[in-house]
């Protein structure tokens, strides 16, 4: 090999290499990076909603790894609970001669019946053992109200009734709010619009979420969620 050609040779390598760090570079830039006014919401991480609980999501103990990989990039971490008290309105039990997952309407309107689930102080209504985010400083429990159900960690069922979460974010300075946990077509989904309504950027990190999927209700969240401007991203999307 002459001079000349080994010359052209390392020339390319090297323009090559550069090439390769420049696509790295902005690839990591494209990435979003939490600051100070963004806040994580992990939505009803709970033994109730993964494998073995009253009312396991699909897959929902998939979500744990991922949350707790992503967690420590945001400042900010909310988690939230389902905290019903035993007889809840939603629990099919609490209305004789009535089935899970049929709908009966209530005083605020229509209500999906749920199995008994997350009652307070169950082993069910723990938070999963494998989430591991030490530095979460609130927990918002949600459903605790025995007449109305509650998806979102804004508001209740009735959509009057507010959990104060809205009220801390905005004292606290918050701009973005980021969704993961459980289930992306009710809870999440629910929040999102919440957070979008209450004026803040909403994303929902959609493969640290795991659906239900009731008649369709996982397409309808995601064009419903999408209508209203939430931001629907991947963990990869994150800068960490």
């Amino acid at each position: 090999m002459n001079r000349r050609i080994a010359l052209q040779m390392l020339s390319a390598a090297a323009s090559c290499a550069l090439a390769g760090h420049a696509g790295q570079v902005w690839a990591q830039a494209r990435k979003i990076k939490p600051g100070p006014t963004s806040v994580l919401l992990v939505i009803d991480v709970q033994n109730c909603f993964i494998a073995g609980g009253t009312l396991a999501v699909p897959h929902g103990e998939d979500v744990a790894p991922i949350i707790n990989r992503i967690a420590p990039a945001f400042q900010n971490v909310v988690l939230t609970q389902d905290w019903h008290p035993a007889g809840h309105a939603s629990f099919a039990s609490s209305h004789p001669g009535s089935k899970p997952f049929e709908t009966i309407q209530l005083a605020y309107g229509e209500q999906i019946l749920w199995p008994d689930h997350c009652v307070q102080g169950t082993a069910d209504a723990a938070l999963d053992r494998d989430l591991n985010i030490p530095q979460a400083e609130l927990i918002v429990r949600k459903g605790f109200h025995r007449d109305i159900d509650s998806y979102s960690a804004f508001k209740e069922a009735d959509r009057s009734t507010a959990t104060g979460l809205e009220g801390y974010l905005h004292e606290r300075g918050i701009k973005r709010v980021f969704a993961a946990g459980l289930a992306t077509d009710f809870c999440v989904a629910w929040t999102a619009l919440d957070a979008r309504a209450a004026g803040f950027e909403t994303y929902v990190i959609e493969d640290a979420c795991r659906a239900i999927d009731l008649h369709g209700s996982l397409a309808a969240a995601w064009e419903h969620m999408t209508q209203q401007g939430v931001q629907r991203i991947r963990s990869t999307d994150i800068a960490l």
